[in-house]
């Protein structure tokens, strides 16, 4: 397939494409269940365009990491100022990766039942009375 017909920026088909090289190529991240975290944490982010939350992410979904706590991804942010908290890295070791998907599940139940998030929710102006 050629990285160019995918349909998505730039940018991204290029880090796409060099992750691919590096996974088909020698000394390759290991992106299994058991792998060194800290090993494949740092070939990941030797890729150019994979950043620290990518290479999180990875961790957490591949890797099956329980404890990565996304707490830059936005979800994250939205969901805990829709509870009034803030993170907390030291309470939540070493179960983070876990609480990162809660935090999201909260999002899509949010979603769901159709509200909005703080983030969203603007001030309406008052309704003017109605004339007698």
């Amino acid at each position: 397939m050629d990285p160019a017909t995918l349909a998505m920026p730039r940018t991204r088909r290029q880090a796409l494409a060099g992750l691919a090289g590096a996974l088909a190529g020698d000394g390759a991240p290991v992106l299994e269940p058991g792998a060194d975290r800290d090993a494949t944490r740092a070939a990941l982010l030797a890729l150019p365009g994979i950043g620290p939350w990518t290479a999180d992410y990875v961790l957490m979904r591949a890797l099956g990491d329980p404890d990565v706590l996304l707490a830059g991804d936005l979800g994250v942010r939205q969901a805990l100022a829709r509870l009034g908290a803030e993170p907390a890295p030291t309470a939540w070791a070493p179960w983070r990766s876990y609480a990162t998907q809660h935090l999201w599940q909260l999002l899509a139940d949010v979603a769901a039942a159709g509200l909005t998030p703080p983030a969203a929710r603007r001030a309406r102006p008052a309704r003017a009375s109605p004339r007698p």
